[in-house]
Parts: structure tokens; sequence; C-alpha cells
């Protein structure tokens, strides 16, 4: 019996027993804002911990959030709804059924009881201090430690089945020799077995106390090492975020002035290379938006080199101007909003004077002119000589102007008749753009653009908005014509209703929705986008936007799918088959594409964006001061300049002031053309032909200066279109033609 004793481990203190950790999963609503709502993600519950992905599959690679249960508030809330608190903030879930809410509730309390337990019992040991990384050697020197307590455990649970058998033998051998002459032999031998089977517990409650010292003494530790694991990773991933970035803002000053950097070579017409066209459609990775791929960074070093290059061949650089990159913050005005917009449902609001706390201080013939924040899509469009690539690009490019729109809810200036607006970027990006308001009631404005990288850009557009109570919508009429000049393929397409929500009551949040039909009309090749609009109860991503290019026989070859406001991909399709599931009881083609392509993503917002209106880089620098302006350029617009001061009051004063004077000058001129008509003319005998002759007078009075109306010959439609002469008008600075509007 000593030999057996000594054999067994020694006794230790008394440590404590924690119950075990169970993992749960599944799919649970967790609310995000009012404009996405609930959204479905992929919860995790382990060890204390409640963490959320959007899919299954992005557990490899990116957690969304992680929830500590030891310090979280669980409340049970109504209809499958349950909140938690932690750090002081809130989590509001929603479970599919009232069984899987029980289930998460359970689960969730049981884990924090866990958790809880284990923080208090961790608080009265382990280092407090940095936890370095674990050596190898140290780790599997506590494994082999807790292997050899396994073993212990084993042993001893061995001998107390064995001894309590002989026990049990012994106790009914004693009942049936009760009385007799060797009961006193069969005693001694029971208390023997007895005390043996006492050992043997004893040391296996002392093993089962060992094994739980050990791991417990290194449990904080492993903790602490899987958290300093999670932080490295955490600030990793906003490293790479910056890299990106940063690597987006290179990447567009090289394309502000790419002849600035003698690491890429120009042909002799003054176009980029085509050599690296292929490293700028790279393939996209899906929900991972701090990825960098392999060609980006490749094009990042290049960037920083050039950008660093040495400064002695600065004389062969151009020089370029240094725009503004920043306007005063936006002053926090309070405005009784229901007070103005009562009188105002299912009426055209252009025809409203409103005061400049509904605006942004840009005009709308400047936000025409947003639409060419990424130009460079139609310059890499210029140089496809696939008619299908070329459509891709130039469906991108119609996406990409909506992407400014997402936060900006305040609505521009209306132009005054006669207004103009210009924006020369020959240096910089190659084009140069002029519009001008051609129309008071209704609303309309021509734009032109012409680059020297191989296309041309003209639009007509009229605006049609009306107030519906909850919502305001903004309905553009017109054609947007697009033209390649060295293929010759001309591209007309029109945009989609904005939507203003929240008007009275809420946030206010803008969405996009309806078709788009892009038409080329030299080969017929055509392609259909889909805004989808935002709903509460969908499940699909918001501002999603779908598309499929086809030639001229309906053959699809490319789908387009991203969103308005982030990014567009193409996929090329290599094979296609009839499937089921199609509405009004069509079958549904099914299509097999090859990896996709990434055709366009948004640039990063300024600093301090969310104080000067959201205006993008290029919206900062559209009301810049410049030199040699028409007058009646909307950057010399009085209550325009006093907003962006941030002096509200004094640009409501002048707001009013112009509007009372294009109202007094219309009618002053009605009168002089009435007034010169009549004189000299029998009213009876020359009626029909005053009328006809005041209508052709007004129309004179009211034609553009610098657009002129005709019919276009593709279309057939009744469109404004550039006259020339601006740009001529510019050089001599002759505005003699131009009318003092401001």
């Amino acid at each position: 019996m000593n030999e057996l004793v000594k054999s067994l481990p020694s006794p230790t203190l008394p440590g404590l027993h924690l119950p075990c950790l169970d993992t749960c999963k599944g799919w649970l609503f967790k609310w995000t804002n009012y404009l996405k709502g609930y959204q479905r993600r992929w919860f995790v519950l382990s060890n204390g911990l409640l963490s959320y992905y959007r899919t299954q599959a992005e557990m490899a690679h990116t957690c969304r959030g992680t929830i500590p249960l030891a310090t979280a508030h669980i409340e049970v809330g109504d209809t499958c709804h349950l909140v938690l608190t932690s750090g002081g903030r809130s989590y509001h879930l929603k479970a599919t059924s009232e069984g899987e809410c029980q289930r998460w509730v359970s689960a969730l309390q049981q884990a924090k009881a866990n958790a809880t337990l284990l923080m208090h019992h961790s608080d009265d040991s382990g280092d407090e201090g940095p936890v370095p990384q674990e050596d190898r050697a140290l780790t599997q020197g506590v494994l082999k430690t807790l292997a050899n307590k396994l073993d212990d455990l084993s042993t001893c649970n061995e001998l107390i089945g064995k001894h309590g058998a002989a026990l049990q033998r012994s106790l009914s051998e004693l009942e049936e020799l009760r009385g007799s002459a060797d009961s006193t032999d069969k005693v001694k031998a029971v208390n023997e077995r007895a005390t043996l089977f006492r050992i043997t517990s004893n040391a296996m409650i002392n093993a089962c106390r060992d094994f739980l010292d050990v791991a417990e003494s290194h449990s904080r530790k492993w903790q602490k090492a899987l958290q300093h694991e999670r932080e490295q990773r955490h600030h990793l991933e906003e490293t790479i975020e910056q890299l990106a970035k940063q690597h987006n803002s290179l990447e567009r000053a090289w394309r502000e002035n790419p002849t600035s950097y003698t690491g890429v070579e120009r042909s002799q017409g003054g176009e980029a290379s085509d050599e690296n066209d292929d490293a700028e459609f790279f393939d996209a990775m899906e929900d991972s938006p701090a990825f960098i791929t392999v060609t980006a960074i490749h094009k990042l070093k290049l960037c920083v080199l050039s950008f660093f290059q040495d400064t002695s061949g600065t004389n062969h650089m151009q020089l370029r101007r240094t725009r503004r990159s920043r306007i005063p913050d936006k002053p926090n005005y309070s405005l009784n909003l229901w007070s103005i917009m009562k009188n105002c449902i299912g009426k055209d609001l252009s025809k409203i004077p409103m005061p400049v706390n509904f605006n942004e201080p840009l005009s709308m013939l400047q936000r025409l002119t947003e639409d060419l924040e990424y130009s460079e899509l139609l310059d890499r469009a210029a140089r496809c000589d696939s008619s299908l690539e070329q459509m891709c690009l130039v469906a991108a490019f119609s996406v990409s102007s909506y992407s400014t729109t997402v936060h900006r809810t305040a609505k521009p200036f209306n132009p005054l008749l006669g207004e103009t607006y210009e924006l020369d970027r020959l240096d910089e990006y190659g084009y140069r753009s002029i519009s001008e308001q051609v129309s008071h009631h209704p609303p309309a404005a021509a734009h032109h653009v012409t680059s020297q990288r191989g296309w041309t850009l003209w639009q007509h557009i009229t605006i049609d908005s009306k107030f519906r109570g909850k919502y305001i919508s903004v309905v553009p009429l017109g054609n947007i014509h697009l033209q390649f000049h060295s293929s010759g393929n001309h591209y007309v397409w029109s945009k989609v209703t904005s939507t203003v929500h929240n008007i009275i009551v809420g946030k206010l949040w803008i969405d996009q929705s309806g078709d788009i039909d892009i038409v080329n009309n030299t080969t017929k090749d055509t392609c259909r986008l889909k805004f989808s609009p935002y709903s509460y109860f969908s499940r699909e991503v918001p501002r999603k936007v779908t598309g499929v290019v086809e030639d001229r026989e309906g053959t699809a070859h490319y789908i387009l799918s991203g969103t308005w406001d982030d990014r567009m991909e193409s996929a090329k399709i290599v094979d296609s088959s009839q499937g089921c599931g199609g509405s009004e009881g069509k079958q549904k083609t099914v299509y097999q594409t090859l990896q996709p392509k990434l055709l366009w993503k948004k640039y990063p917002l300024p600093d301090n964006a969310e104080n000067m209106h959201f205006f993008s880089s290029l919206a900062l620098t559209l009301n810049e001061p410049e030199e040699g302006v028409a007058p009646t350029d909307s950057r010399l617009r009085p209550d325009q300049r006093l907003m962006e001061a941030g002096l509200w009051d004094e640009a409501n004063g002048q707001k009013q002031r112009l509007e009372e004077h294009q109202r007094l000058e219309r009618k002053r001129k009605e009168a002089q053309a009435n007034q010169a008509l009549e004189e000299g003319e029998d009213k009876e005998t020359n009626m029909n032909k005053k009328d006809d002759r005041t209508y052709s007078c007004l129309k004179k009075r009211d034609s553009p200066l610098w657009f002129e109306k005709r019919t276009d010959d593709t279309t057939g439609e009744s469109t404004y279109v550039y006259r020339g002469g601006y740009w001529e008008a510019k050089d001599r600075q002759d505005w003699s033609q131009s009318p003092e509007i401001f």
C-alpha cells in the first residue's frame, strides 16, 4: 500500500473549477442605421466573445466586430428582439423566430456567466503588463505538463475503479459473514481497501486541481497573446486602408499631370502610353475594402518613386496650378423646415423661393460639371479597340456621376437665365467645359465638353422636381451625348430619378432609382443599367447597380455589377444557359463569367468633408475664384459666394435681390417688346401677325448666348448644342455681349 501511495500524484492547494464554454453560431439580423435598417450577419459565440461577420466566408479574414460578454448587459425585447450593451454602445439584434431568439438568449447568458467567472478568477493572478509572444519551447513545455497531468488523471481513474470494485466485494462478504469467527479478518481487509480507495480518490482530486492550476496559470497569458494578435491585425488593416487612400491620391495626382513624372512615357499625340492599360483592369476582391492587389502596390511604388524623383529635372516638368483643398466650415443654422415646405406639396420646387439654408454653395451648372469627376474613364475608353469594352467604361462613367451625391442632400442654386460656368482643365485633365442656363421656366441647362484625349460630351438637361410630403423627387429630362473622335462611336443615355427622403422627420438621405439605357448609335451596341431602389425589407446590397452589355444582335458579352456610391465591375460572359425562376413565366438566363474586373472605384473624400458639405476634391475647386471668366460665371454670383463664406443671412438677402431683379427684368423686356410691336400697326388687321412677331421677339430675347437650339440627327430630339465662340471671347476678354445678371 505504501508503494501505491507513493505512485499517486501529490496533493496541491484547491483550485477553481470552471464550466466549459460552448460555441454557438448562426444568422441574426443586426441594426446598422436608418438607411440600411437591419442587415443579415453571421454571429459566432465563443469563449465569452460574440463576433459577427457579413458572411461565413469572412470568418477566414475579416471580423466586423466583437462584443465581450463579461461586461455586457443582455436585454430581451419583444418580437424576437434582443439588445446587447457593452462599452457604452448598444447592439440591436433580431432573430428569425421566438425559438431561435430563446436559443441565443440562453447561450449568451451562459457565456456571460462563464466569462464573468473566468475574469473574476484571473484578476487574482497573472502579470498585468504587456504580454510578449510565447516562445515555442515554453508552449511545448506547458502542453507536455498538461499531457502528463492527463496521464495522472487516467491512472487515478483506473485505480479508483479497481479499488472501488474490491471495496464493494469486501462489503458484500462482510454482510454474509456477520456473526462468524472470520469477521475480524474481513473487517480488517475492508478497512485497508477503504483506505486505498480514499487515498486514490484524494489523488484524483489533487490531479484535477493540478491540471486546472496549470491551465488557468497560462489561460490569461494566452488570452492576452490572442488580444495582442487581434490588435496587430486591426492595426495592419488600418495601415493597408491608409496605404490604399495614399495610392488613390498619388494615382489621381499622376492623372492630373502625367507629364510631371519622368517614369511615365508619353506618345507624340500627348496621350498616355497604352503599355500598362491592363494593369488598371485588375481583379477585384469582393467585400474587402482594404485589399490592395500586387498590381496596385507596384503602381504605388512607381508613383512614390516618381513623386520623390530628383528635382534637377524640374525645368522639363510642366508646372500646374495648385487647387484649393478646403472651404470654410458649414455653420450650424436652425430652420423650421415644415413652415416653408408645407405650402409646397405637389408643386415644382424651381418656382418656389427657398432660403440658402436648403442649398449648398454650388449652382446646378457646377453640379453638371461634377459629372466629369472621373473623366479618366473616358480617356481609357477612347483608347479601346473593342466597342464592347468601350461600352463597359462608358457605363461605369455614367454610374460614377452619382457617387458624389450619396451625402449631398442639399440642393444646388438655381442658375439665373443667362448664367454660365466654365471649367478649364486642359493642363490637368486635357478637357475644358462650358455650360449655360438656357431656360428659366422650365429650368434647363446646356453643357459642352471637349477633350484633347479623344472625346466630346454634350447634354441638355431639364429638371422636374416635386415635393410629395415625405420626399422630394428630382427627375432629369434630356439626353447625354458622348462621341469618340477616332472611332466615331456616338453614345446616348439619360439620367435616373433622384429621391431625397425624410424631408420632415428623420435624417435626410438620398436614393437613385430607375434604368439607364445606353445606346451606341454607331454600332447599335446597348447596355441597360438597373439602379435598384432601397427597400427596408430587401436583403440586397444597398445602392446596387447591375447591367448587361449586348451587341446589335442581342447577344450578351459582359455583366456589370456594383454600387453607384463606391465601385463598378465587369465580368466577361463565357457561356449562358436557360434556367428557371423568371418572372411572368419566362425562363431566366444564367451566365457563366470570368473573374470580375474593376472598372471604377470612388475616390475617398477629403479630410473634414462632413463640415464642408461633403464636397469631393473636385467640388472643392469648382467655386474657386478664376481670372478672366465671363461676368455671368457662377463663381461671381454674390449670394453663392456669401454662403460659401458662412455668411448665410447676407446670402439670403442677396438671393432675394437677384430673384426680384430677374423677375423685374423679364417684365420690363416683355413690356418693351409689346410696345415696339404696337407702334404703327393696326390692332385688328395685324393681330395674328403681331402675336407671331411678339413670340419671335421674346424668343430672340431669351435665346442663349453660347448655345443654340437644333434637332439632333440621330435621336430626332430638339436640344441645345454649343454654337462656339466662348473660348475665343475669353482669349480676347471681349464680354460685350454678356448680359448683366448679378
